[in-house]
């Protein structure tokens, strides 16, 4: 009888951990589909791909990654806010760099969708964003 009530326990925990990865990843309006993911030859460092895409309208909130990331807009034109710089808008091909642990936003400002390609060169195991206020 423990034993299943402590399978239980751990599966719920399981669970848990998961939904919540899955609530700080997905937000309204905003879909998040990783490509890639890929041990680098640096000890404890990965890269992951993913392409991101806005609504009309929508946001993706504060948040920070553990490592490095490297923005590619493929449609549409979003405005990023960087912590102690001011907001850039771009437009399909254009770029940015926000480098590790920096609090960032991203906004789909145009009346289209927009869309991003991502790439992370983050710390392995750790999450790969976190939410900030």
């Amino acid at each position: 009888m423990k034993k299943s009530f402590l399978t239980r326990i751990i599966v719920a925990g399981i669970a848990t951990i998961a939904f919540s990865g899955f609530t700080i990843a997905q937000q309204p309006g905003v879909r998040r589909t990783e490509l890639q993911r890929f041990d680098l030859s640096a000890p404890g460092r990965e890269v992951i791909q993913s392409r991101i895409d806005f609504d009309p309208g929508t946001s993706f909130g504060k948040h920070s990654h553990p490592g490095e990331e490297i923005i590619y807009v493929l449609e549409g034109i979003l405005e990023y806010e960087i912590e102690g710089k001011p907001p850039v808008t771009l437009k399909a091909g254009e770029v940015l760099f926000v480098p590790a642990g920096v609090v960032h936003a991203a906004r789909n400002v145009g009346t289209t969708r927009g869309s991003e390609l991502a790439t992370y060169v983050v710390q392995k195991g750790k999450p790969l964003l976190v939410m900030t206020k």
